[in-house]
């Protein structure tokens, strides 16, 4: 909910959430379980109005359940916490209908696709997905499709709120400064952790067994000699043994490998692929069911072995290549852009990223064997190549950079000046929006059921004229 910003920690996590305005409602509404029809009555009573959108309770309610079946912690106040968010994201949507910002068909119908992709991993499959909402993908899509576009429109107005403001180092330090020294919270110790690796690749003679093995069951399993989730099994895909191989796909995502996508969808439903080497390894891929870019299939992946010699060279050319980087011919970021295996140092570096995308990590985000190399290194090492297993269960040899590595301590503009900016920088956003708020709320015809305002009292703000600030 919208609030002046106090001085404690709490609050100020609380400005960051503010700020990204939670529209929950779209998933709750999409995929809610059914209901009985005595249960429909009570749960659809319209609890809100804005200009010509209504806030129904069952909204509310869904959304709570959505995030509970999602497993994600519910606060004991998260009704009146979505219902704030609600009223907020009604009014910058219809802000943005006024100033007519550009949201176009096509990023709607990519948006729902991506969420119900999302939906369908979480839950397993397509048909575990429609049992559980009671209705099939297309009602879904159909139910989701105008509170996913209010939910653009409502971030669209958001960023032309507040994207201009920007912050000085003065306000930064003031900002700190009114922050009680006891209520400024404690961190744990913080690393910045770089790495290059190269996955070794298996011999010509091992790829051409593996092929020779794939061919054969690819016979065995159109002759029903072997059961494909049996097979399934005993995939080199940890991510999919325990569905039958079985994945959601989509054409046009990147993030699918380009030899793998191409092959499934040449496929008919109920065909089975010749084995397929993509950079993962060989596939035999079944078409079970394609609707226009989207597919549900299944795969087996076998991932040629590499011997100990391969691993022993994948060594001997880090080492070299780390020699270069001590010897100051090459930049450790510069050598990782060249020679790394893994994908991600293209696109956001050769250092381990947190969630919030940020390059400082605690250590319990790092693999064991990981924590045992770092825990013999100084800032500014470089690790000798090692050979480790990632968590597709292939083999790599890696060379670690520790970057830095902070000590546990209380926030601090030494320290953590960056993080603090950031937080400095959401709370005058926050004051911004509040009072764009303020001044567009008048103008917008709003209702509130006075139930949902005793139970709710934070919501009042909405429609009290007295009020100074939210």
């Amino acid at each position: 909910m919208l609030k002046s910003v106090g001085s404690t920690f709490e609050i100020m996590l609380s400005i960051k959430k503010l700020l990204t305005v939670c529209f929950v409602l779209v998933s709750g509404a999409a995929i809610a379980q059914p209901q009985s029809n005595s249960a429909k009555v009570v749960a659809d009573k319209i609890i809100a109005i804005v200009g010509d959108r209504i806030i129904l309770n069952s909204d509310i309610k869904n959304s709570i359940e959505d995030a509970r079946r999602r497993g994600e912690k519910v606060p004991d106040d998260a009704e009146c916490q979505i219902m704030d968010q609600a009223l907020i994201s009604k009014i910058l949507m219809l802000q943005a209908e006024k100033d007519s910002l550009p949201v176009t068909d096509d990023e709607v119908e990519a948006d729902l696709d991506n969420r119900i992709r999302q939906y369908i991993n979480q839950v397993g499959s397509q048909d575990a997905l429609e049992e559980m909402a009671g209705k099939t993908i297309y009602q879904i899509k159909d139910d989701a499709r105008e509170s996913i576009r209010e939910q653009k429109l409502a971030a669209a107005m958001q960023r032309k709120v507040v994207d201009g403001v920007r912050i000085t180092p003065n306000e930064v330090t003031a900002w700190f400064n009114k922050i009680p020294k006891d209520s400024l919270p404690f961190f744990e110790s913080e690393l910045e952790v770089c790495q290059i690796i190269l996955y070794p690749k298996a011999s010509r003679d091992v790829e051409l067994y593996i092929l020779g093995e794939m061919q054969n069951l690819k016979k065995q399993l159109e002759n029903k000699q072997v059961d494909w989730c049996a097979a399934a099994k005993k995939s080199d895909d940890p991510g999919s043994r325990d569905r039958c191989g079985q994945y959601q796909i989509n054409r046009n995502e990147k993030t699918w490998d380009p030899v793998f996508l191409a092959t499934a969808f040449r496929l008919k439903e109920g065909e089975i692929s010749a084995p397929v080497k993509s950079k993962f390894g060989y596939h035999i891929i079944k078409m079970v069911q394609r609707n226009g870019d989207d597919a549900v299939v299944q795969h087996i992946l076998r991932i040629p072995p590499v011997t100990e010699d391969e691993i022993s060279a994948a060594e001997k050319k880090l080492d070299s290549i780390r020699t270069e980087i001590a010897n100051g011919n090459i930049h450790f970021n510069a050598a990782a852009t060249k020679y790394s295996d893994d994908e991600t140092t293209k696109f956001a570096g050769p250092c381990i990223m947190n969630r919030d995308g940020s390059t400082h990590v605690t250590i319990d985000l790092l693999d064991k064997d990981m924590v045992g190399l770092l825990s013999k290194m100084n800032v500014g090492d470089i690790s000798k190549a090692t050979p480790f297993t990632d968590e597709q269960e292939k083999k790599g040899v890696r060379i670690v950079y520790l970057k830095s590595r902070t000590e546990p301590h209380r926030m601090n503009l030494h320290d953590d000046y960056s993080r603090i900016s950031n937080f400095a920088l959401d709370q005058k956003k926050n004051k911004v929006l509040e009072k764009w708020l303020m001044d567009k709320i008048p103008t917008y015809y709003l209702m509130i059921d006075p139930q949902a305002q005793e139970e709710c009292p934070s919501v009042k703000k909405f429609i009290d004229p007295t009020r100074k600030s939210f």
